[in-house]
């Protein structure tokens, strides 16, 4: 069964909770009766002096009274609770506003008010335009705690302004940017070892056209893949029925792989450090003997020359086989999350799928009818299915008759796995700039698209020098 080439959109919904309720300032962080002496403060200090009444003397215990609410002010405001939620820039204003103003009232000009108009008016003037200063910077900065979710405590703030941070970059990702609607695919994370200056540039300007050689290659996998499967083109018309597709295309090639020994372009998703992947693994054998019910995961890789790879291309088959293990051995320990993966693809569970699709699930042994029966019968097979062989295999094959050139089995390295996949990820999610391909494997750079722009490139005339490692090496 096989899904039309057209793509879907896959929407995601990104929910954000924010308090933007009346209360100027959250109380864990400046109490209302520290506010309330703030601005009586500052009311009481702005009224003393721009009052009519003011007499044309300032007594002592007046001056004393000016004094000790302003040190209270600046006490209040330069504590560590209200220098969290106002700037530097702010903080320095509001400092700055006071001292000028104890400047004004402590100087020699101060008793100079009770000998000329002119001095007490320009006196007066001065302290009223500070004292407008503080009561604006302090109605600015409660205007922007007004717009923060109020944390827990005031150790929380810390935590808050990183995961800010954090949502920030993840929206400006090439996964939210590329990603987030498909989940990442597992050609992604071998694209990305193999060079994610490489990737970088594909994201942004575009995918490679297709050579000769990628179409092929691509004949090939389908010749293999209709020699076990019959293939049933179906139309889709949502986004639940596509996903639908995916996911009864995965149980009709269990129960073949449980039924016959043998299945091809059996299609995996799971949920891999922290996002969604997908990816189509070529073939899935189950091995001849009873008690042996661990099934084999194969990649095939085609050859323009009669030759083996160098060793970083068979490093990146080997990557590409781990993540389908890793895949697998998830999805047969009922490690499938149902709920997450229907929020993630914003799918609705109950959607009733199409007369076509109803129809060929029925003849295929499950009927179903919304796209939840379908996840159910998807894990049902699941938890019918053995964590994958710990020993892989990768085949080569020469494009030119098909013959094989060579197999290369490994060991599954599920350290050396999921430090690759955990460094791809630094690159999807934001976390880094891209690197540059290591110079000792700049060979790769003859094969790339992107060479003449690429930072590794220094020639002027923006050409590749030659190459000094892996001259033979082709891409499969």
């Amino acid at each position: 069964m096989n899904e039309s080439h057209s793509e879907l959109p896959f929407n995601t919904t990104t929910n954000y909770n924010s308090n933007n309720s009346g209360v100027d300032i959250p109380t864990e962080l400046v109490s209302e009766e520290e506010m309330a002496s703030i601005e009586a403060a500052l009311a009481s200090t702005s009224s003393s002096l721009s009052s009519s009444t003011v007499a044309e003397l300032v007594s002592e215990e007046e001056m004393a009274s000016i004094e000790a609410a302003l040190a209270s002010t600046c006490t209040l405001l330069s504590s560590s609770t209200a220098s969290v939620l106002v700037s530097e820039e702010e903080m320095a204003s509001i400092e700055a506003s006071l001292a000028s103003t104890r400047s004004s009232l402590s100087s020699s000009a101060v008793p100079a008010i009770c000998s000329t108009s002119q001095s007490r008016s320009h006196s007066q003037y001065e302290f009223q335009r500070n004292a407008r200063s503080i009561q604006s910077i302090t109605l600015r900065a409660k205007r922007r705690i007004s717009f923060c979710t109020e944390p827990s405590d005031i150790e929380d703030l810390g935590s808050l302004r990183s995961n800010q941070k954090k949502k920030s970059r993840l929206a400006d990702s090439f996964f939210h940017r590329f990603r987030n609607k498909t989940g990442l695919f597992v050609r992604d994370i071998t694209a990305t070892e193999w060079c994610e200056k490489q990737m970088e540039f594909r994201l942004l300007f575009g995918q490679r056209k297709n050579t000769e050689a990628m179409k092929i290659g691509r004949a090939r996998h389908a010749k293999l893949e209709e020699e076990v499967v019959k293939k049933v083109d179906l139309h889709v018309k949502s986004v639940e029925d596509a996903w639908a597709v995916k996911l009864t295309n995965f149980i009709i090639g269990a129960n073949q792989l449980l039924l016959d020994g043998l299945t091809r372009e059996l299609p995996l998703i799971g949920f891999a450090e922290g996002v969604w992947m997908v990816g189509m693994v070529d073939e899935v054998r189950m091995p001849v003997t009873e008690t042996d019910r661990n099934p084999i995961l194969v990649d095939i890789k085609t050859r323009v020359q009669d030759t083996l790879p160098a060793e970083p291309q068979r490093r990146n088959g080997r990557l590409q086989l781990m993540c389908y293990k890793y895949l697998w051995d998830n999805l047969v320990a009922d490690s499938f999350p149902s709920k997450q993966f229907f929020d993630f693809f914003s799918l609705d569970l109950y959607y009733i799928l199409s007369k076509e699709i109803r129809e060929n699930t029925a003849k295929s042994g499950f009927p179903v009818k919304t796209l939840d029966d379908v996840v159910r019968c998807y894990r049902n097979i699941c938890s019918k299915l053995s964590p994958a062989k710990h020993e892989l295999l990768l085949r080569y094959e020469y494009q030119k008759d098909n013959s094989v050139l060579g197999e290369d089995r490994f060991a599954y390295d599920s350290d050396w796995l999921k430090s690759q996949i955990m460094s791809c990820l630094e690159f999807w999610l934001g976390e880094r700039e891209a690197n540059c391909t290591p110079k000792e494997e700049r060979w790769k750079c003859w094969f790339c698209e992107f060479s003449c722009v690429c930072p590794t490139n220094t020639n002027p005339d923006n050409t590749q020098g030659p190459i000094t490692d892996n001259p033979n090496s082709t891409p499969s």
